[in-house]
């Protein structure tokens, strides 16, 4: 009774699929052509499709890299390994603050490059390399601000290019690896700093544990709960977004 139930139920089914699917197709097709280009036009279209879809591809990588992000991934993994909590917070949850705080931090630069070059040229009134030169101006301040001077004289010199005289004669592609070094330097000066309190309390409660005897017992055990109890109660996560935040002012 039952099989013959789940049978009548499924030829039902497959009927009213055939009905929906005659009544109107829920897949629509698609279709890919290859063919030979008749004019110089269609080349330049093709150029620009497979641009975009290799844009479209490293543009995570790209955002990633030319704002704050990668300081403030650095910064709370030095944390996280100085209050020796292993995978707390998790890895998930560290990429997620970095990515909105990246957002708080980038908002105005980001609101800059919509304003001067997105909306007017989805609105025709600039040409597409006026877009993108006010798209990526707003971007190129905010990574001037961030980059040491001699992070930026290595890698003109490496480059074997003419010394810039002003911001705008550097290159784009000079100034993405300087400002990703400076960034590193600073997330590295800053973990630092995070690793010294810390760090005294290890020694604390290790040399305790020396001269009580207790020298099989690991001081990674003891020393976690005065950790944690130190951070919380100095309101360790206020102080060191807002010290991030105020780091990029």
């Amino acid at each position: 009774m039952k099989r013959s139930c789940f049978l009548i139920c499924a030829a039902l089914l497959l009927i009213m699929t055939a009905c929906a699917a005659e009544a109107a197709p829920i897949i629509p097709s698609v279709n890919v052509e290859v063919g030979t280009a008749e004019n110089p036009e269609q080349v330049a279209s093709t150029l620009q499709v497979i641009a975009v879809l290799t844009l479209a591809t490293i543009a995570p990588a790209i955002l990633l890299m030319t704002t704050s992000f990668v300081r403030i991934v650095v910064i709370i993994g030095f944390l996280r390994n100085a209050l020796a909590t292993q995978n707390v917070p998790p890895n998930q949850v560290v990429v997620s603050l970095a990515m909105f705080l990246t957002f708080y931090i980038m908002a105005p630069y980001w609101s800059q490059a919509n304003d001067n070059g997105l909306q007017p040229y989805l609105a025709g009134q600039i040409s597409q390399e006026e877009a993108i030169t006010n798209v990526v101006e707003p971007v190129r301040e905010f990574m001037f601000r961030q980059t040491r001077e001699a992070d930026l004289a290595l890698f003109v010199n490496l480059s074997d290019a003419e010394r810039p005289e002003t911001q705008e004669d550097v290159s784009t592609f000079v100034l993405i690896p300087a400002f990703m070094i400076s960034e590193l330097k600073t997330a590295f000066q800053i973990g630092f700093m995070l690793y010294v309190p810390f760090i005294v309390i290890d020694m604390i409660v290790a040399t305790t544990l020396m001269s009580m005897g207790m020298m099989m017992l690991p001081p990674v055990m003891i020393s976690l709960p005065f950790k944690i109890l130190l951070f919380v109660m100095i309101d360790g996560w206020h102080l060191l977004i807002s010290s991030i935040i105020t780091s990029f002012r």
